[in-house]
């Protein structure tokens, strides 16, 4: 890695670390520079703004939103058994610890300033989720009955994300439940809706 690319690294590093302690508008640059080991300069010539550098920090996130693998249908399993084994990496994702706090960072920004709202999830929704993915592919097979793959997709992580995700986004702690009885629950519902009639 270059030496530059290191220093950039360590920037965004120090101002997730620095956004998170004190949140993003009593961060300061100042204490960014500090914790990455470099001048405000050097912070400066990465980064014109403390604004750019959040951005910087949304991107990231979008990336890691974009680095779930893309399921493909598998005929010869069934789609439930695909479907849970699919519904479980993705909240396994969504609740790591990497994923999980640089999502509650940008999230709290992101109340707090609509543009910088609309702008991220305007670019989060040009991503084709895992899961929409394979759904779409199983109403193409005829395994399911024809919707559109996204809003269907909606429906079912919806259900699994306020069990699985949201008690430990909102309160830090995993939910007093069994997450394979949840996921299990949860695709068998989505299935009794949308399951093919034929």
């Amino acid at each position: 890695m270059k030496l530059t690319d290191k220093k950039r690294k360590d920037i965004l590093e120090a101002a997730i670390q620095e956004f998170r302690e004190q949140g993003f508008p009593a961060a300061r640059v100042n204490r960014i520079a500090e914790l990455a080991e470099v001048s405000k300069r050097t912070l400066y010539k990465h980064f014109e703004s403390k604004e750019l550098l959040f951005q910087a920090i949304t991107e990231i996130l979008l990336e890691e939103i974009a680095a779930v693998p893309k399921l493909r249908l598998q005929p010869d399993v069934p789609l439930r058994e695909q479907l849970v084994a699919a519904v479980r990496d993705y909240v396994g994702h969504l609740t790591g610890e990497q994923y999980m706090g640089l999502n509650r960072l940008v999230m709290s920004e992101l109340l707090r300033d609509q543009d910088l709202a609309q702008a991220f999830f305007a670019k989060a929704a040009m991503q084709d989720g895992p899961i929409s993915g394979l759904i779409g592919e199983a109403m193409q097979a005829g395994a399911l009955r024809e919707a559109e793959p996204g809003f269907a997709a909606g429906q079912l992580l919806s259900m699994v994300k306020h069990f699985l995700v949201w008690p430990q986004f909102l309160m830090g702690a995993k939910a007093e439940v069994d997450p394979d009885a949840v996921i299990a629950d949860c695709v068998d519902m989505f299935l009794a809706h949308y399951g093919s009639e034929g």
